[in-house]
Formats: structure tokens, C-alpha cells, sequence
């Protein structure tokens, strides 16, 4: 009897096994299919949308000069834009300049003091300075006129520093779903990750909370295996030994992501030496050429790109229309477009800053501008 009991309670196991088996296999088919729809949205070629009323850029810009100060002037990506600025700005007569730095707060709040001295009308803070920072010079400049706006910074999520006058955020956020969900497609489904990330840059926070929810709801057989945090300042000489100390303490590791391009020039490196070039993907963000270099090179497999130039004319359209007292976009409204081995030749070769999105957002805001 206790026998036949037995039997019968393993049969029952055994059939509450073959249920759940091809439950569990369909809801993993369900979350590639998701992730593949998700990438799919960005594979298309970007649309310029209106940011906002067409205004006289002009008028608006007679007389007016900008400030922009950059969290370390050694990134390209960031000097790309600035420099794009500088000539969007004189197309409707904005004078731009850069306050070049090393990534010191004190070099920022040089910064500050000399824009707020020299009477600037705006102080644009891009990508990575955290206003609460450089508070107390911040509002200095505020009291003394200068509008303090940010660009390329805010998630979407965040909450404005209230000494900043507007933001055109990013979204962030946004940018972690598309690193999980490529990461799950590209092993279909077995993604071993190493994140190389940088806590102290308020963006990663959205960024990585994302990439971590996006991964556990479309993927849950995929897994971060480590996690390396390196400060802005300390790229050149910790992500390098600490993504080739990774791979090979962890030899299931198969997908990393720096998750700014700026890092993948010392991943990249950690890779060869490492002998994992060619069996580690690397996915990153920003579009900066020599990433898509990599990517023609076989060196890397994805880049979420995004035009400078159309970054450069959204930064000026959006921080006149705040200085003029019109109504400001609350975002950059810059589409974001995966590069990959399918596509990345269109970027150039060599890989071209702007090349490869269209150039459909330059007529767009010359009409907004009324210059064209």
C-alpha cells in the first residue's frame, strides 16, 4: 500500500513537472520575443519631430552668449557637441564656448564664477555635472542674471535641482532597457554580463535600474555576473585591468557593456589581452565614431547611437526659447538608432560623428528658427 502511495505521488510529481516545463520555456520565448520588438523600434532611421512653436532664433539670440561646461572636456562625445553647438549658435548669432576642464569641480566652479563675472546669459551644464555640486556659485550666478540650464543630463525621472531654469533631459532610462534587451537577444536568452558602469555620474542611476528590470522581465535566465564601478577620472587606468581581471576569474561571462562609449576604448584593450576578443559581445552608448570603428572592426557588436549635431541644434533651440521666456521642451526629443555589423558601415569608414541618422532635423529647426 504505502508503496502504491508512493508511485502514485511520483507520477503526480512528474506531471506537474512536464506542466510547468513548457510554461516556463514559453514565457522565456515571450520575453526574446518582447526584447526583439523593443530593438526593432530603434532600427528604423530617426524622424525629426518639432520640439516646439517656430519663434524668431534670431531676435531671440541678438546679443546673447552661452557657457557650456562639460564634466570632463576629455570626452569626445562631449566635445563633439559642443563644438556643434558653437556653429549652431552662430547660425542664428548665439555665441557658444566651452570651459575646458579635466573633470575637477573646482575647474567647474571656475567656470561658473567667470560666466557669472563676464555677464553670460545662460550656463549650460552638460551631460554628468550634478548642479548640486557647484550649488552655492550656481545660485550666485542665478541672483546675478545668468540662467543655469542642463543638457544631455536629467533622466526623464529625476528632479530638477531648483536652481536650474530648464532641462532637456534624456532619456536614460530608456537607454537601459535597449542594453538589456539586446544583451538577451544577442545569446538568445543566456546573456553572462559583465556592467562596467560609473556611480557618481547621476544618469547611470536610471540607466542601470532599468537595465536590471528590463533583463529580470524579458530575460530571467540571464544574469550580471559582476559589476564594476569606476569613477569618471579613473577610466584610463582601472577599467582596463578591471574588465581583464573580470573575464578571467569569470569564464562565462559573454556579453560586456561599458555603458558609455568613452569606456570602450579601455575594454576593448582588456579583451585582446584577455584573448576573449571575438567570444565577449560588447554593447555600449553614445555613437561615438571610433566605437563604430570597433564594430566594423569585428572589435565590438552594438552601438545606441545618437547624432551630435541634431543633440547641438536641439541644445540651442531649447535653452533660447527658456532665455527669450518661451515655452521650453522638457526633453532633448533626439531618437536614439542602433549601429550594428548590419549597418555601421553607413556611419563611414572611418566611422563619421553625425553620419548615418539623415539630416532631416536640419531643415527642421532652420524652419522653426525662421532662417529657412
Amino acid at each position: 500500500m504505502k508503496k502504491s502511495v508512493l508511485l502514485a505521488s511520483l507520477t503526480s510529481a512528474a506531471a506537474l513537472l512536464c506542466l510547468a516545463a513548457p510554461s516556463f520555456a514559453d514565457d522565456a520565448a515571450d520575453g526574446l520575443a518582447r526584447a526583439k520588438a523593443n530593438i526593432a523600434k530603434y532600427q528604423s532611421k530617426p524622424q525629426f519631430t518639432a520640439p516646439g512653436e517656430p519663434f524668431d532664433a534670431k531676435s531671440c539670440a541678438k546679443g546673447k552668449k552661452m557657457l557650456s561646461i562639460p564634466n570632463n572636456s576629455g570626452n569626445p562625445f562631449l566635445k563633439g557637441i559642443i563644438d556643434r553647438m558653437k556653429t549652431a549658435g552662430a547660425e542664428v548669432g548665439l555665441e557658444v564656448r566651452e570651459w575646458e576642464n579635466q573633470g575637477q569641480p573646482s575647474q567647474w566652479v571656475q567656470g561658473v564664477e567667470m560666466a557669472t563675472r563676464e555677464k553670460y546669459n545662460i550656463i549650460d551644464l552638460i551631460s554628468g555635472i550634478d548642479p548640486g555640486t557647484i550649488e552655492p556659485q550656481l545660485k550666485a550666478a542665478k541672483e546675478a542674471g545668468v540662467k543655469v540650464m542642463t543638457s544631455h543630463f536629467y533622466d526623464p525621472s529625476f528632479k530638477q535641482n531648483p536652481v536650474v531654469s530648464s532641462s532637456l533631459t534624456i532619456g536614460f532610462g530608456e537607454i537601459g532597457t535597449i542594453l538589456a534587451d539586446w544583451s538577451a537577444v544577442a545569446t538568445e536568452g543566456k546573456a553572462n554580463i559583465a556592467l562596467v558602469i560609473s556611480k557618481e555620474v547621476p544618469p547611470t542611476i536610471p540607466l542601470v535600474e532599468n537595465f536590471k528590470k528590463q533583463l529580470a522581465a524579458n530575460c530571467p535566465t540571464c544574469k550580471i555576473v559582476q559589476e564594476i564601478n569606476v569613477g569618471v577620472t579613473e577610466w584610463g587606468t582601472k577599467i582596463q585591468p578591471a574588465v581583464q581581471s573580470a573575464v578571467q576569474a569569470h569564464p562565462e561571462i559573454n556579453v560586456v557593456i561599458p555603458i558609455y562609449d568613452s569606456m570602450s576604448q579601455f575594454v576593448i584593450p582588456a579583451l585582446r589581452l584577455a584573448g576573449k576578443t571575438g567570444q565577449v559581445k560588447v554593447a555600449t552608448f553614445n555613437g561615438t565614431p571610433f566605437v563604430l570603428d570597433y564594430i566594423q572592426q569585428g572589435l565590438a557588436d552594438m552601438d545606441i547611437g545618437e547624432s551630435l549635431d541634431w543633440i547641438a541644434y536641439a541644445t540651442v533651440d531649447g535653452h533660447l526659447r527658456d532665455a527669450c521666456g518661451l515655452k521650453t521642451p522638457t526633453a532633448l526629443n533626439v531618437p536614439f538608432y542602433i549601429f550594428d555589423k548590419s549597418n555601421a558601415a553607413e556611419a563611414g569608414t572611418p566611422a563619421k560623428f553625425d553620419t548615418g541618422y539623415g539630416d532631416a532635423y536640419k531643415a527642421g529647426f532652420r524652419k522653426l528658427w525662421g532662417i529657412q
